[in-house]
């Protein structure tokens, strides 16, 4: 017997599965399985996948997730390593045995009177040098067809596994829903992750941030390369020539909007490489290759439009033989179509609100939930890039960290040098979502937009990335960006969407040495005479606004950044430190 098939068969005896299907990733498969959703599978009496009007969103369905159960669950997330600093004050710790006894216990029996579906699946392109085979187990068909959108599933990862014992394993049960009973355990030096209780996609899709970020970040430290919560873009000219740009913001600040953007500059285009994880490595010509691991977009369905992202809309009413999904958004009943807050048009008079309730508008409660989702499949992208398949990935010229924050952080800041690049990164802050539990508004430092995501300690991650910059022969420029800075009355400075592009054709420039930039204590920032605002009507004392740098409050900013760096004692890079003085003495 074949290492995975044991593997298979020890978890199929703790979790007492009434039956076990291999799935081949096939269209007629996912079909028959999407069928089961309909007809077997519920949560709270609700089948797992409802039709959706086949006219409008077809070959779409809606799923409605267990009430507790609508966010990641950072706060029962763990990273199980041997020792506790290797996990880092950024991580909750379990002793592995500690944790792999605990979830035995919970484990024991929660298939009973379910299926255990075997989902073999590649991150990344099969015939990439940068991708990874993996396994996941489940017992619920929400996640079997999530991971067939979200990943390449194919019987032919079975191949490529064979004998080999050092597969990517996931084993995920929803159990019974208990909040209580409700944890992700993951263990880098096993590359394996546990996860009960939870159907939410961050929580049980555990080729997304489970893999893709928390145990491959560990496995890129130790690999040399780099794991990040980044979109990938292909900015492309007038000229014709594309330069691609990887950009890390935190969930809900605008990822997927940068990533279909539909640029408003003349000549401009816009390619969709990826919207949420990069892998990155240093190529033979000593440049960063960037892969996205993934084949589908699980994106945050609240303000999505034709005005603020027409391409996924485009994408989400495309169909093909890959189904979408919507996951808590209302319904229109009338027409038995999905909604949400931000949608198209007038509100529908007859709306379910995503529990299933009548939704009354005078009770000044949101139809859909804030963190509903949509997960659909990359190849419906109009906008797809024509490098999408390649198994060497794009080329990286320019690196954006970005967040949400309304006061202080200028339009756009670029770095000095690699030091002070990643320096950029560490220092992030960004005002918290609906994407994970907790309340909204918060300023939080989340570096690179990784806090939730790094499978170890974030001092070594930031050293990591110093020293994956002296490995370049070309290194990327790199960026910090803030498309949400307010006037005194509440107002957005800055119109966003698709006039972003007017900030890209900046960083082009820079990347490509066309126009100078002026030196402040944060950083370089454009001249705004450099800004492409042709057709754009933002008054003089606006621009001047957002590129302001309030000395105080960076000030009060330095302060915060150096609480958050003393949380990691001594292992903090004294780069970092270096940095972080120089920014204070010179404001």
């Amino acid at each position: 017997m074949r290492p995975l098939e044991r593997w298979v068969e020890e978890q199929a005896k703790l979790t007492k599965p009434d039956r076990v299907y291999w799935c081949d990733g096939s269209e007629e498969e996912a079909r028959r399985i999407i069928e089961i959703g309909i007809k077997e599978e519920k949560i709270c009496g609700n089948p797992i996948f409802a039709p959706l009007n086949g006219m409008t969103f077809p070959n779409s369905f809606y799923h409605r997730s267990h009430p507790t159960d609508v966010a990641r669950i950072e706060h029962l997330t763990y990273v199980c390593h041997t020792d506790k600093d290797t996990a880092g004050p950024n991580n909750n710790w379990m002793d592995p045995e500690e944790a792999k006894a605990k979830m035995t216990k919970l484990s024991d029996g929660c298939m009973k009177g379910r299926t255990m579906y075997v989902l073999p699946y590649m991150m990344g392109h099969p015939d990439s040098p940068y991708s990874k085979a993996c396994v996941q187990l489940t017992d619920i068909s929400y996640v079997a067809i999530s991971m067939r959108i979200m990943t390449r599933m194919t019987k032919k990862v079975l191949d490529k596994i064979g004998n080999n014992k050092d597969f990517v394993r996931g084993l995920h049960s929803v159990g019974d829903f208990d909040p209580k009973k409700r944890f992700i355990m993951h263990f880098p030096n096993e590359h394996f992750v546990w996860s009960i209780g939870s159907g939410y996609g961050g929580n049980a899709l555990l080729g997304k941030k489970c893999f893709s970020l928390r145990i491959a970040s560990y496995l890129g430290q130790q690999e040399e390369w780099l794991a990040e919560h980044m979109v990938i873009v292909g900015a492309q000219d007038p000229s014709g020539d594309t330069t691609y740009i990887a950009a890390a913001l935190p969930s809900a600040c605008g990822k997927t909007n940068l990533a279909m953007m539909e640029s408003v500059l003349p000549g401009y285009k816009i390619w969709t490489v990826g919207d949420d994880i990069a892998w990155m490595n240093v190529g033979p010509d000593g440049r960063l290759w960037a892969i996205n691991p993934e084949t589908g977009f699980f994106g945050v369905a609240p303000g999505t439009s034709m005005k603020t992202n027409p391409n996924m809309m485009k994408t989400l009413t495309k169909g093909t033989f890959y189904p979408t999904l919507f996951t808590n958004t209302a319904l229109d009943t009338d027409k038995n179509e999905p909604w949400w807050e931000g949608s198209d048009g007038a509100i529908p008079k007859k709306l379910t609100d995503w529990q299933g309730n009548k939704w009354d508008p005078t009770k000044g409660t949101k139809a859909a939930h804030p963190n509903s989702r949509f997960t659909v499949s990359a190849y419906q992208c109009p906008t797809l890039s024509p490098l999408f398949e390649n198994p060497k990935g794009v080329p990286i010229s320019a690196i954006l960290f970005g967040g949400k924050r309304m006061h202080l952080n200028p339009l756009i800041v670029e770095g000095t040098d690699w030091q002070n690049n990643v320096f950029l990164g560490a220092r992030m802050g960004s005002e918290t979502t609906a994407a994970a539990s907790h309340k909204e508004g918060i300023v939080r430092r989340d570096p690179m937009a990784m806090l939730p995501f790094c499978g170890y300690n974030m001092a070594d991650y930031f050293k990591h990335w110093l020293n994956m910059g002296k490995k370049l022969v070309y290194q990327p420029k790199v960026f910090s960006v803030n498309w949400f800075r307010i006037n005194d009355k509440g107002k957005y400075l800055w119109p966003g969407f698709g006039q972003n592009a007017r900030v890209l054709k900046w960083v082009i420039d820079r990347v490509h040495n066309r126009v100078p930039a002026q030196k402040t204590p944060i950083g370089l920032i454009p001249y705004i005479k450099d800004i492409d605002l042709k057709g754009l009507n933002i008054p003089k004392e606006d621009m001047e606004e957002l590129f302001r740098i309030d000395h105080d409050g960076w000030l009060k900013e330095a302060g915060d950044i150096g609480d958050f760096f003393k949380g990691f004692g001594g292992r903090m890079p004294r780069e970092m430190w270096d940095e972080l003085n120089r920014m204070k003495a010179e404001l």
